[in-house]
């Protein structure tokens, strides 16, 4: 008996969860809104990553010092009735539709005491099935590409 509930809770704990997809390499692939102050294809084709404790790239970086992740599930249709995820309406992307949950991340960086050196990426969507991200940033909506 033992060994089976011991089996059992190391596959619970070995399968990955579907959002961990997070911790993927991305590349910024397009933009889509009206740009205020940047040149989205200026990255096009820039990079970010997750691993561990460990971020950089566009949009964030947070170098060992004290990085939090947590996400909130969501059905499609209630991603999009929600206020706080207005501007995502503006994709006409089928991403949404296929999608079975889209799951919004919050990454923080404390900063390593450092108050100027704390950073905050939010909402970094994911979806289950899918190897896109997007991102709300300067007037529009960034997506990007698993780089894998």
């Amino acid at each position: 008996m033992k060994g089976t509930a011991l089996f059992a809770l190391l596959m619970l704990t070995a399968a990955p969860a579907l959002a961990d997809r997070i911790e993927i390499p991305w590349k910024v692939a397009s933009f889509t809104g009206e740009a205020w102050f940047i040149d989205p294809a200026r990255i096009f084709g820039a990079t970010r990553s997750f691993e561990g404790g460990y971020a950089e790239g566009v949009f964030y970086a947070c170098e060992f010092a004290g990085p939090f992740m947590t996400y909130t599930s969501y059905a499609p249709e209630d991603f999009l009735a929600n206020p706080e995820f207005a501007a995502f309406a503006m994709l006409d992307d089928p991403l949404f539709t296929l999608a079975g949950d889209l799951f919004v991340h919050r990454i923080t960086c404390e900063g390593g005491g450092d108050p100027a050196a704390r950073r905050v990426l939010s909402p970094f969507v994911t979806t289950d099935g899918h190897d896109v991200a997007l991102y709300p940033f300067e007037g529009g909506i960034f997506t990007l590409e698993s780089a894998e």
